[in-house]
């Protein structure tokens, strides 16, 4: 399975506003190229966190995309906190929420796997979603899933937006949150692309395992 992470991120390396909203990055050049790539893939995933604060459809827009499909909408949910008037659930397309081992809730209009003991176990969820047949995956975050892709090596791929824009604030999500890398490692990257797209600049990397 192809793993592809995507964020859009200010010059500072922000990818939300201090309290956690959601913030236009992307200008209208990056919105048809997502749009295009979600076309493209098998499946989008993002996390929970994601859903409560965003709620976003996941879906691929009539707008930018002629004719479409729907990739399957797959949310990392832990703990079950999925609401369950979030959008993901509107049956315009199939949704599967990922929870740990523990949980109990199930989701009318989607389907429910349990993967890992505490939270979701990102490399066994991989090699499931690899053997449901899925063989691209579109990331598109919040900042702890994006780290833990990054964090477990199972991320083939990281696209980035930089809008000309500071957001700032010690608070802000990044690109990658979570506990970081605390014992010299660092998840190197090779710069496969970088371009002008409208007012801002895409770079597109390889992750270097």
């Amino acid at each position: 399975m192809k793993v592809i992470l995507n964020c859009a991120m200010s010059v500072d390396g922000k990818i939300a506003l201090p309290t956690r909203r959601e913030t236009k990055i992307s200008n209208r050049e990056d919105l048809v190229r997502v749009h295009l790539l979600r076309n493209e893939v098998d499946a989008i995933l993002v996390g929970v966190g994601t859903i409560i604060t965003d709620d976003p459809k996941l879906t691929v827009g009539e707008k930018y995309v002629k004719p479409k499909k729907q990739p399957l909408r797959i949310v990392l949910d832990s703990n079950g906190r999925t609401p369950e008037k979030a959008r993901v659930l509107d049956n315009s397309a199939k949704t599967l929420i990922v929870t740990n081992e523990s949980c109990t809730r199930n989701f009318p209009g989607a389907e429910v796997l349990r993967v890992g003991k505490w939270r979701v176990d990102i490399a066994a969820l991989v090699k499931k979603l690899d053997a449901r047949g899925i063989k691209t995956l579109f990331v598109e975050g919040g900042e702890s899933v994006l780290w833990s892709f990054l964090r477990d090596g199972v991320a083939d791929e990281l696209s980035v937006f930089v809008g000309s824009m500071i957001i700032g604030g010690t608070s802000s999500p990044t690109l990658a949150g979570g506990e970081g890398f605390r014992d010299g490692r660092v998840r190197r990257l090779k710069l496969v692309e970088g371009r002008k797209l409208g007012d801002g600049v895409l770079l597109r990397y390889e992750v270097v395992k």
